[in-house]
């Protein structure tokens, strides 16, 4: 039962459930597609299939719910829950509210989570005889990814963090004495009335790259899978044609991660207080070193094929 007074619980609890069912999704297909790829009669492989393209299907809903219950409660200023209040506050135009979301850490994932979503589709799509193979490898990512937005203990390990986390159940309050509760312990019941906005985000933040520059890196992150998915549906099936289908994917990752690393640069010497783009540090690192790696794959697909 809900004690506290102003606290808006279902849309966290609505969020939560779509984390575990993407992450149970995920897996269903995982293994739906490795069953299929190495079963060897029709009738069952496609009977594999058509349960791994329900679940996927099932992770993507659930992937897309995330995102309308998240910014739901961002755009609604729910600040009982740590998301809200740690990334946005009230005076933040439309688009900045957007940015919120991919601010943190969880809504990151969720956006590398959406990317794959759209790939897989189109792999299901245009993969033909790669399919189980390929989404194979993709569905596992998907549960990866999944396994880290759940925040659920088990056997006292806390796997992952919940982005639905209500600000009293992270210690945020349990050092102000304005929130206590003096006669029965704990914090008080109306403890909302207190807070009044958000942490807000960034002011470096607050910049129209921000809108669009984060979509555009993650989508270049998430789609450098596909060639390595390709690679591996190669060994698992011994095949060794699977170079050439990955040359297009190859062109496309790097095209679109070196089109938001030029982004960034663009972003750094406007806004940023980096004194310049390149300094090394691990956000930089973290872009350019797989860029030059793709880059060099393609390089050696080309020469092969």
């Amino acid at each position: 039962m809900n004690n506290y007074i102003g606290e808006h619980l279902f849309p966290g609890q609505t969020g939560h459930f779509f984390a575990v069912l993407s992450l149970v999704a995920s897996l269903v297909a995982t293994i739906a597609y490795f069953k299929a790829n190495r079963t060897a009669g029709i009738t069952e492989k496609q009977s594999w299939i058509r349960l791994a393209r329900l679940s996927f299907l099932i992770e993507t809903v659930s992937v897309l719910a995330l995102f309308v219950t998240l910014y739901y409660i961002i755009s609604h200023h729910l600040f009982e829950y740590k998301y809200a209040y740690t990334h946005s506050d009230k005076s933040l135009q439309t688009e900045y509210l957007l940015s919120c979301f991919w601010e943190g850490q969880e809504g990151s994932f969720m956006l590398w989570s959406f990317w794959h979503c759209v790939l897989g589709w189109i792999l299901i799509w245009r993969s033909k005889d790669w399919e189980a193979g390929v989404m194979t490898v993709i569905s596992f990512a998907q549960f990866a990814i999944a396994s880290m937005l759940i925040g659920i203990y088990f056997f006292g390990t806390k796997v992952g963090s919940n982005p639905f986390s209500l600000l009293r159940n992270e210690g945020f309050l349990d050092n102000a004495p304005i929130f206590q509760d003096v006669v029965n312990g704990g914090i008080r019941a109306d403890y909302l009335q207190f807070i009044k906005d958000g942490t807000g985000l960034n002011t470096l933040l607050q910049n129209y790259w921000m809108v669009i520059h984060p979509p555009v890196l993650f989508l270049g992150f998430a789609s450098t899978i596909v060639p390595f998915a390709y690679a591996m549906a190669g060994l698992m099936n011994r095949r060794h044609d699977w170079v050439k289908p990955t040359i297009a994917w190859a062109c496309f990752s790097g095209a679109v991660l070196g089109t938001g690393i030029m982004m960034g640069a663009a972003w750094a010497y406007e806004s940023l207080s980096f004194g310049g783009y390149w300094a090394w540090d691990p956000v930089e690192n973290a872009s350019f070193l797989p860029w030059l790696t793709s880059t060099a794959f393609l390089h050696s697909a080309l020469l092969m094929e």
